[in-house]
């Protein structure tokens, strides 16, 4: 279950409900697969780590992609 908190937060950066969705069952597909999570986290659910790179603008919200600020 994925946490409420991320989740409200990341709306505020994300308002559109369809590209919040988008961008992050994309990446937690990536995360799932293998990717690296940009940040860290104690959570082993790939949604809440997803939302929680949005929330701390690791996603670079117009492409879905890595942004360069790593």
């Amino acid at each position: 279950m994925m946490n409420q908190e991320l989740l409200e937060k990341s709306k505020q950066i994300v308002p559109n409900p369809r590209e919040l969705v988008f961008l992050a069952s994309s990446r937690a597909k990536q995360l799932a697969r293998g990717a690296r999570p940009m940040i860290k986290s104690d959570s082993d659910n790939y949604l809440d780590i997803a939302l929680l790179e949005i929330v701390e603008g690791k996603l670079d919200l117009d492409k879905g992609r890595k942004t360069s600020k790593e």
